[in-house]
């Protein structure tokens, strides 16, 4: 079997998986899902939810059962992770000898810092190897209390700030805090994957305001405006963005805080876990610094990005004191606190010097090389659209003028995820599709990888779209 039919075979399978939650009695794949017959011997009638036990040393009781292993209709509601399906399906083909260059996951390809290794593996030689307050270390709050007062020029004191296992955790035990049934949660659009699922498990309702690329993909405050009901009960905000690099300048969040405050129920979720990778002239301008935006504002920032410490799984959330403490009751009965161990070395990370310091400064150098090729690079390729990033280390490429074409031995390619397959299928090259994030005219592509990798993948890209034109026009 050649290595085009094998990945085609695992990716084939993979976005099927990726798809909303069916019915339980349609296939998922090619696994379909049949309720278990009782046995007429049974001398007990089961309902839904209820079976009987047996008496496991009587054969002549032998009881047929019928297991209910159908899943919570708030789960099913869930729609699986596209970024993560699709770094799981390149590894895998990877692992299976398929060259595939990888530019879905969000993941900096730098080790973490010496520094910062090594104060947690001196944790770990030093015993530190405990629970942790559920809140987080006392010197870890400590620190991130006199990180967010001298680079963001807000003051908190060390209960206003909650430590989890990552910004995801603090992010979605935000919204679970604050929001009721019947709650809307406006989320702009290109937006991260998790947002509206995390909106979902609240039992409140996304409303997804899209935005434009000729506007950078930045919130327009009238399209706010007009979105705004009673039920609006959280605005949540990523700057800079994931997936669309954009930097919300601080003229414009101003504009934004001004209709926020005319609405006495809304809150800001504040993502700022990119705030260090952002290139010049852009700044980044925290939410809560905003006038009258400090008690209104959630404030959700984390290690993984700028400190390349994704696997340690550290983050935060700073706020108003008893909705922190309300978001440390839920860590407390999911979680408890992050690893005492991570949190060493967060302390460690937050040491390096403002903004991260030289070593972060370094990182940030990197990204910013990498995008000026890239954006070079698609700015030449017709049919193409970019918005040219501020920040983070995403490209989100509008890639639509190639919808409609059908290109021999793969089929109709008409919309992100068709065509994020024919990337992949065909030129072994993974990116996510923009439909995950809201927006299906689009795909992003991550360049937290080397420039190398990334020339392979420009030549790659670019055959691609040139067998395209050959069946549309663009």
């Amino acid at each position: 079997m050649s290595s085009q039919t094998s990945s085609a075979a695992v990716i084939s399978s993979a976005f099927t998986a990726a798809a909303p939650y069916p019915d339980s009695k349609k296939p998922i794949g090619s696994i379909r899902f049949q309720p278990l017959p009782l046995s007429p011997s049974s001398y007990c009638k089961v309902s839904s939810r209820i079976c009987a036990m047996a008496k496991p040393n009587d054969a002549s009781e032998t009881l047929s059962l019928s297991v209910d292993t159908s899943l919570s209709p708030r789960v099913k509601s869930l729609k699986p992770s596209k970024t993560m399906v699709i770094t799981d399906l390149a590894s895998t083909l990877v692992q299976s000898g398929v060259p595939v260059i990888r530019l879905a996951a969000g993941e900096p390809d730098f080790d973490t810092p010496r520094i910062v290794a090594e104060a947690g593996m001196n944790a770990i030689r030093d015993g530190f190897t405990r629970y942790s307050l559920n809140a987080g270390i006392t010197e870890l709050r400590e620190a991130i209390c006199h990180k967010l007062k001298e680079e963001n020029g807000l003051t908190y004191a060390p209960d206003q700030i909650l430590v989890s296992n990552g910004a995801k955790q603090s992010l979605l035990q935000a919204v679970l805090a604050v929001c009721s049934p019947g709650d809307e949660v406006i989320i702009p659009a290109p937006y991260w994957v998790s947002y509206t699922e995390q909106a979902r498990l609240a039992d409140a309702t996304p409303v997804v305001i899209p935005t434009k690329i000729s506007d950078n993909f930045l919130l327009n405050p009238k399209d706010l405006e007009s979105q705004l009901t009673e039920k609006s009960r959280l605005l949540i905000l990523c700057s800079p963005s994931n997936p669309t690099g954009s930097v919300y300048p601080k003229s414009l969040l101003e504009e934004i805080a001004r209709i926020v405050a005319k609405h006495p129920r809304l809150m800001v979720l504040s993502d700022e876990i990119y705030e260090h990778i952002i290139y010049a002239p852009a700044t980044h301008t925290s939410f809560a610094s905003l006038p009258n935006m400090y008690e209104r504002t959630l404030t959700v920032n984390g290690f993984s990005k700028a400190f390349a410490m994704t696997g340690w799984r550290l983050g935060y959330l700073a706020g108003p004191k008893h909705i922190v403490a309300a978001c440390s009751k839920l860590q407390g009965q999911v979680s408890s606190g992050a690893s005492s161990i991570a949190q060493r070395a967060g302390v460690a990370a937050l040491g390096l010097g403002k903004a991260g310091g030289e070593t972060v400064a370094e990182m940030v150098k990197a990204y910013r090389e990498r995008r000026d090729f890239l954006v070079k690079n698609f700015r030449e390729m017709e049919g193409v659209k970019i918005s040219e990033p501020q920040g983070a280390f995403y490209l989100f490429i509008d890639f639509s003028a190639y919808y409609g074409s059908e290109p021999e031995g793969f089929g109709l390619i008409s919309d992100s995820s068709s065509l994020a397959l024919y990337f992949l299928d065909k030129f072994q090259v993974a990116m996510v599709p923009g439909d995950a994030f809201g927006d299906d005219t689009c795909i992003r592509i991550s360049y937290a990888t080397s420039l190398d990798v990334l020339r392979a993948a420009v030549v790659k890209i670019r055959k691609a779209l040139e067998s395209l034109r050959t069946t549309v026009s663009v």
